[in-house]
């Protein structure tokens, strides 16, 4: 099924108008989703997982792939393991979902379907998605409370932006794997952060930011650099520093022009 072409410049980062009947009813879709998801009360984690993949997998798509492939941008569409009466427990049927996301009630999106997240996620309570473009959550990231992430924005002059009469337009978010995202933290569009860094609380994060970096503020800046063996850079130096280590300790004896000059009699005199 081919997209409408409002749809279609919304996803391209193009000015496209969100009030079209099409647009409007994908919205509404997601926003009663996302009410069962919240209002889901004592229930198993297996009705979880399937309420939260309602949100940003339509009914009417889940058991048609290649639609939902050309619609669902990024969509997962793999089954849920299923259950296994013979041998069904409670304790055992969460061990099959364990690499499904971890969300916490309340979550608002306006399409869900623009909306990727990978294995092992944490989202806390009250993280707001707009999702006008794709937004990407890596594996093992880790959302505190109140996180805002949006790929949604509008026209600086007021005579374009025009009200809901007017045109928005959007711009890709991704957050990849292994990052961690302090509570009441705000990512702009477009910004990408990058792998295993992690954004202090309150941050607004208004451009990119670097692999294995920690940034704080308003807007978010550069703090320092995180020391890990995940990083390839820092690994190759540490390997390197060892290389370089281990040849100075095999080399032969100083020659003596090359001796500390306090190794002579007369500099310790």
């Amino acid at each position: 099924m081919a997209l409408s072409e409002e749809k279609r410049k919304a996803l391209n980062g193009e000015l496209y108008h969100a009030f079209t009947p099409e647009l409007v009813r994908e919205r509404r879709r997601c926003a009663h989703a996302c009410h069962r998801f919240n209002t889901a009360g004592e229930v198993s984690r297996r009705r979880i997982v399937e309420l939260w993949r309602e949100c940003v997998i339509p009914k009417s798509l889940e058991d048609n792939t290649k639609h939902h492939r050309s619609t669902c941008i990024n969509g997962d569409t793999r089954k849920l393991p299923p259950i296994q009466p013979t041998v069904f427990h409670k304790d055992r049927d969460e061990e099959l979902l364990a690499s499904e996301p971890w969300i916490e009630p309340p979550i608002h999106a306006d399409y869900g379907t623009n909306i990727r997240i990978g294995s092992n996620v944490y989202i806390n309570s009250n993280c707001t998605i707009i999702d006008t473009c794709l937004v990407t959550i890596g594996s093992r990231t880790l959302f505190g409370p109140h996180v805002s992430l949006y790929s949604g924005t509008h026209p600086l002059d007021p005579e374009l932006r025009d009200g809901t009469q007017g045109p928005e337009l959007g711009k890709e978010i991704y957050i990849e794997d292994d990052c961690w995202i302090a509570g009441n933290v705000t990512i702009l569009p477009g910004v990408t952060i990058g792998r295993g860094a992690t954004v202090g609380a309150g941050s607004v994060v208004t451009r990119d930011v670097a692999p294995f970096t920690c940034v704080v503020g308003n807007p978010a800046r550069f703090l320092k650099n995180i020391q890990t063996n995940m990083d390839p850079e820092q690994r190759a130096n540490i390997e390197n520093q060892g290389a370089s280590s281990s040849k100075e300790t095999s080399g032969t004896e100083k020659p003596a022009a090359a001796m500390d000059p306090f190794d002579s009699p007369e500099q310790r005199s």
